[in-house]
């Protein structure tokens, strides 16, 4: 019998972490390894951002803080939600927690009881229905195709509600596929969810800045159903500052005093340094952020041409984030010295062992079918990756 208690037997581990792992530890043995697993931008903090640092340790910020942020820091947000979203808060309905993965947690851990339902689109970020199971709740998974641009429409998710369901989870611009919702699209999926007022949602918005199509739409926009949108945001992709931990919810006001309780028990107040870096960010403007978008943006075609011209994979040209979420079941029942490859999990083992290219297999995002390739990384390093890969999936018989 294990000692530990049933809440972490059942958890899996984060896929994302453990092949960036197994990367790490190939390339400690002296193996040149390309890693495209992470979900982290390879540029550096902006350098306002982390003067702002220096200046708030210079300046003796080293207390603890306010459980929900520093008052200037929520009303940073506040003012970026108005001038980047035109949505309108309180400063009371942000509460800033370390990182967006801790703002998940939050809202979930306080929303959803022992057998609730939360209704996921697949393919969906790892994390999602692993917080569901500690909340005891049950995930209710909604099945898209990369022939849909991985996006459910209207009638699949009325088909997916019932009595028992509590809260509706997804992220635009998608991890893992680079999928984004436009207005009509959201608006849409709003309709139905005017119809059933126990159902919240929740939106994961941590790639907004990294869109490559019009503006970033949020379906906080629309005032039927704004009071049950919870918003999850951050600092950690659009400002390159994945190490900072830092994001943060926008919700009603009933929630977001909910949350704070509930970190108040489990962290309290994120990090005092961290806090004033992201008054920098907010209050210093987006022209590092766009660079770094058109950066991305130039990464993701190059990648895209290079991904086409591989047999057997079927992929399509993602509108956000810095993610591909390729088809890969052409190459199942295939082998390379007698060892089979029978789903995505193990060809993602297979080009990290003989491509050593590191990537993720679909399963844990809910989809095993297709393999999740990062370009957060330089064109030289891209290039040579999905060379290896290429090479790669030839040798399978």
């Amino acid at each position: 019998m294990s000692i530990l208690s049933d809440r972490i037997n059942n958890l899996s581990e984060s896929q994302t972490i453990k092949m960036a792992k197994m990367g790490r530890e190939l390339a400690a043995k002296g193996v040149d390894v390309i890693s495209l697993s992470f979900g982290e931008p390879d540029f550096h903090t902006p350098e306002h951002i982390k003067e702002a640092a220096k200046k708030a340790m210079d300046d003796n910020f080293t207390y603890y803080t306010p459980v929900a942020g520093y008052p200037d820091l929520r009303k940073a947000v506040v003012e970026k939600l108005k001038n980047e979203n035109n949505l309108d808060y309180d400063f009371n309905d942000i509460v800033v927690s370390t990182g967006a993965k801790q703002a998940i947690a939050n809202a979930v851990l306080c929303l959803v009881n022992p057998g609730e339902e939360v209704i996921i689109p697949t393919p969906y970020w790892v994390s999602y229905s692993e917080v569901v199971k500690l909340a005891e709740g049950k995930s209710v998974f909604i099945d898209t195709m990369v022939e849909q641009e991985f996006k459910i429409t209207p009638e699949q998710l009325e088909a997916a509600i019932t009595p028992k369901t509590k809260l509706f989870m997804f992220s635009s611009p998608s991890n893992p596929t680079g999928s984004v919702y436009n207005k009509a699209e959201l608006e849409s999926l709003a309709k139905v969810f005017e119809k059933y007022p126990q159902v919240y949602i929740l939106s994961d918005e941590i790639y907004e800045h990294i869109n490559y199509v019009d503006r970033h739409e949020s379906i906080a926009q629309f005032d039927s159903i704004k009071d049950r949108v919870v918003i999850i945001n951050g600092f950690s992709k659009a400002y390159a500052m994945t190490g900072w931990r830092i994001g943060y919810t926008a919700s009603a006001k009933e929630l977001a005093v909910a949350f704070d309780k509930m970190q108040g028990q489990i962290t309290s107040g994120t990090c005092s340094i961290t806090q004033r870096a992201g008054v920098a960010a907010y209050n210093g403007g987006l022209e590092s952020v766009l660079q770094m978008r058109d950066s991305f943006k130039k990464r993701r075609d190059l990648v895209y041409s290079l991904l086409q011209e591989i047999d057997g994979l079927k992929v399509n040209l993602p509108d956000g984030a810095f993610y591909f979420f390729p088809d890969v079941t052409s190459f199942f029942g295939k082998s390379f010295n007698g060892k089979p490859i029978n789903d995505a999990d193990a060809l993602s083992l297979y080009l990290l062992e003989e491509a050593h290219v590191a990537v993720v297999g679909g399963s844990s995002f809910g989809d095993p079918k297709s393999i999740r390739i990062s370009y957060a990384a330089a064109e030289d390093k891209l290039v040579e990756a999905v060379k290896r890969i290429k090479k790669a999936l030839a040798q399978l018989q």
